[in-house]
Order: structure tokens, then sequence, then C-alpha cells
């Protein structure tokens, strides 16, 4: 049995890790998740990894969400752009300017994966409307939640609707296949200011008391293809 939950509505890629990222059509997607997603990240001398948080393997980096990354021919070296949009000479000495530090480089993903969970997130519009609903006068997308594959879902699906996926396989467009394993801990980065979103700390706090600060549908990769706006998602 089939059972549609939903089509891509958006697709993003973030090249550089914890980094804005780019709003695509189509994209391959293989084992490792969308080709070149997070592939790179800013790498400190302790083979830390930039992020809005410090943890064992991730060292906090203010300011790197008002930046954004794409790739312009294929999945080569990414772009980096500066806070207005504009892109820079070089990624490694601009970034040790912006952040003040000289032990940090963009840096290919190596031995240690740059994927803070699994390889891909998914989000619904359902959960998506219901944390505008939580937080009024605060401007929320979903790039505050940093999804892959934004899903739209029909009227009168309910919020966290991810929850339910868990444990199934769902194929997008003709041919992937994902596995939906768990939904993702929500940290202070959902918070951050990026681009035109301003920081609010009210998010990541109505989505910790709603849903005990999860949220979105983490899959593993079980059979590649591509994906594209417009595809349905389907339950199988």
């Amino acid at each position: 049995m089939v059972d549609v939950v939903g089509v891509v509505e958006r697709i993003w890629r973030y090249p550089i890790k914890s980094t804005g990222g780019e709003r695509l059509q189509r994209v391959d997607v293989d084992a490792r998740g969308l080709l070149g997603d997070r592939l790179f990240a800013v790498r400190d001398a302790g083979g830390k990894f930039g992020s809005g948080k410090n943890t064992r393997r991730f060292r906090r980096m203010p300011g790197l969400l008002q930046l954004r990354s794409r790739y312009v021919d294929g999945v080569g070296e990414p772009e980096l752009l500066d806070p207005q949009g504009v892109a820079v000479a070089d990624p490694t000495a601009y970034i040790r300017r912006y952040l003040g530090r000289e032990d940090v480089e963009v840096a290919r993903e190596d031995a240690i994966s740059h994927f803070d969970q699994l390889p891909l997130s998914v989000l619904t519009t359902a959960t998506l409307d219901w944390v505008r609903s939580a937080v009024p006068g605060v401007p929320v997308d979903e790039r505050r939640f940093r999804p892959n594959l934004l899903v739209r879902t029909p009227p009168g699906t309910p919020p966290f609707v991810e929850d339910e996926w868990f444990g199934n396989e769902a194929r997008i467009g003709d041919v992937m296949r994902v596995e939906f394993v768990r939904s993702s801990e929500r940290c202070v980065m959902t918070n951050e200011a990026q681009q035109d979103l301003p920081h609010s700390s009210l998010v990541l706090r109505a989505v910790a008391d709603a849903h005990g600060a999860r949220l979105d549908a983490l899959a593993t990769v079980a059979a590649p293809g591509a994906v594209r706006v417009g595809d349905a998602v389907a339950l199988v």
C-alpha cells in the first residue's frame, strides 16, 4: 500500500556546514545524502567544526549563519557569500578575517562526518505552520531548522506528523527511497539570526515546551536517485 503524505515544496543544500544554503529545483541523492550537502565545513586547528554550539565535535563560531554557500559549477569547490550576498575570492582567508581567528579553514570532509546526525532532514509545512503560530510576531521559515526537504502536507495535517513516519520507508519521486529513523534534537542554532531572520529565543523554547526540543524527520537513503520540487512523498 502507498500513502502519499505530501509533495516536495523546497529543496535546500548547505555546501559549507553551518552557513546559509542554496535552494534547488533538483538534486541527486546518494547514500551520503544530497550530493555535496555539508561536504565542507569551517574547521579549527583542533579538528572541531564551526557550529552554533560547543560539543565534542563542534565549536561555536557565531555569525556563520549570516554567510551563505553554493556550488557554481557542479560539486567542486563551493562559493562563499558574505552577508551582502557577494562571493568572496578566498573562503578561508575571508573566514579568518570574519571570525578574527587564524586557526580556521574551509575544509572538505575527511574521515569525520560533517553531519550532526543522519544524512537527510525532512520537515513538513504542518509542523512549520505550528511553529509560526506558537511564536506570533517572530519571523519563521524553514531556514531556522535547516532541512534538506520541506514537504507540503495536505490541509488538516497535524503538526509533528513526522513522528508517525519513523520506522517507515518512503519513495520520493520515481526512484529514490528513504527510511525515516528519528527526529533532530534542536539547539540554540534555531534561535540564531540569519540574513533577514532576527535572533529570537522564543523559537527553541516553543519547540522544547511542546515537543521536547525535537522537530523534523531524519532519514537514511535506502535507494539513491534524484529529487525534484513537486515530487510526491509516499510511505510504502
